[in-house]
């Protein structure tokens, strides 16, 4: 299912399913038309259906197919040029979410099909198929069909209008990546992690007895833990991690230990290799740490002087508070996946929750100290997280970011009256820490 998942996800998938389904209707249309009694097609025509001769037949198809590829190509002319303007204020990572938008998607398929049908409809008219002799073939059923996608390309450029108008919304692109968050918190961290409940991992107890190495370079984008565990049981070895999703690899490098009371076959280390899938770009898929890049590239960036919009980084911010405080409420999983008979197959490297919040905190001390309202926005997220934490080393870890916080303010060099604030802020947010 790797491989497929791939070809899912890109951006030409649903518009060349489309196309494919334009040219099977056209077939069909053409076909039936031409197998309709004269009679029968009059009927049907007079009640039901436009009709018009050959020639009329061929402007409607030519304009319909004219007008809906200039209508793609200025629409996405747009769409391209306002998403670079977007892209270069909030990070370039964000034409990620464009390209994977299925209503994008859907509408360019939706010209682009118009297009290919039209085309298709349009050779088939001025033929002798289905008529009497002498006489020239119009497939009535085909032209209308067509008038319908017209219709439905006007309708698809309205909502494509009123989509794109939304989705270059700031608020529209920091709710999209704090819903990735979640996604991947809930596949990461999930709130009753199967396995072993403890977190102590301990040593393999079996001796080392191959290496599976990566065969190019690029980031780990996923992991398939589930068809892993199955090759190692039925191998019978135990397979340990070396680097988790989002870690850039290189040629050679080192990525899964197999341990076993014997030699395993080398087809068997092909067969795990190909259960780790590189790709050029990280994805948020199984990679916590891109989700929480993203939010925090979106604040930090409002915060460039060429940007300087702290209500932007603030709108980042409590996306991002929402999704830390919910890893923060999730117990740490062991990492440890167990066959049927809770023999210990797969050892994970589990992210550490402590270090994806302090990264988080760190980055905005670095850039956002000389902006009040972004700091007292970053107190707000430790108190949101620290209000749902239950592991003590994620508890210290925030309380010693509020010192942090406050000493980076008052180093930035605020009026007095400012670090007042910000210091009965940072009193009041460190007393309603949790003790653990």
């Amino acid at each position: 299912m790797g491989p497929l998942r791939r070809i899912v996800e890109r951006f030409w998938f649903l518009p060349g399913v489309m196309c494919l389904a334009a040219v099977a209707l056209s077939e069909l249309l053409i076909t039936l038309d031409t197998h309709l009694d004269e009679p029968v097609r009059s009927s049907w025509s007079r009640v039901l259906f436009y009709r018009v001769g050959e020639s009329g037949t061929r402007d409607i198809l030519g304009t319909i197919a004219t007008a809906t590829l200039g209508v793609a190509g200025t629409t996405f002319s747009i769409t391209m040029a306002v998403l670079a303007l977007t892209s270069s204020s909030y990070g370039p990572r964000l034409v990620r979410n464009f390209m994977a938008d299925r209503a994008n998607q859907m509408v360019l398929g939706v010209f682009v099909a118009t297009f290919l049908y039209s085309l298709l409809v349009l050779r088939s008219v001025g033929g002798s198929g289905g008529v009497p002799e002498g006489g020239s073939f119009v497939p009535h059923l085909a032209v209308n069909a067509a008038i319908v996608l017209a219709l439905a390309n006007v309708a698809a450029m309205v909502y494509f209008i009123h989509h794109i108008s939304d989705s270059i919304q700031i608020s529209t692109l920091s709710g999209g990546v704090r819903t990735d968050l979640h996604r991947v918190i809930d596949r990461t961290f999930p709130a009753a992690p199967p396995g072993d409940p403890s977190t102590e991992l301990g040593d393999p107890p079996l001796p080392l007895r191959a290496r599976v190495t990566a065969r190019e370079d690029g980031y780990l984008q996923v992991v398939r833990h589930q068809s892993l565990l199955k090759l190692a049981r039925r191998q019978g070895f135990e397979a340990v991690l070396l680097v988790r999703p989002g870690q850039y690899v290189m040629n050679g490098t080192p990525m899964l230990a197999l341990h076993a009371t014997r030699d395993i076959e080398p087809d068997a280390v092909d067969k795990a290799r190909r259960l780790l899938e590189i790709d050029n770009a990280r994805s948020p898929h199984q990679d916590i740490d891109f989700a929480v890049q993203q939010l925090t590239e979106m604040a930090v960036r409002a915060l460039s002087p060429g940007t300087n919009d702290p209500n932007t980084a603030i709108n980042a911010l409590d996306d991002l508070s929402s999704g830390l405080a919910t890893l923060a409420s999730r117990p740490v999983p062991s990492g440890v996946l167990r066959d049927e008979q809770g023999v210990v197959r797969v050892r994970l490297d589990v992210p550490d929750p402590v270090q994806i919040v302090t990264d988080v905190l760190d980055r905005l001390r670095w850039h956002a100290s000389a902006s009040p309202s972004v700091m007292h926005a970053a107190l707000t997220l430790i108190e949101r997280v620290g209000a749902r934490a239950h592991a003590p080393a994620l508890v210290v870890a925030l309380t010693s970011q509020i010192g942090l916080l406050r000493d980076a303010f008052v180093t930035a060099g605020h009026h007095a009256h400012d670090v007042d604030r910000f210091d009965l802020r940072a009193v009041s947010v460190s007393q309603n820490m949790p003790h653990c």
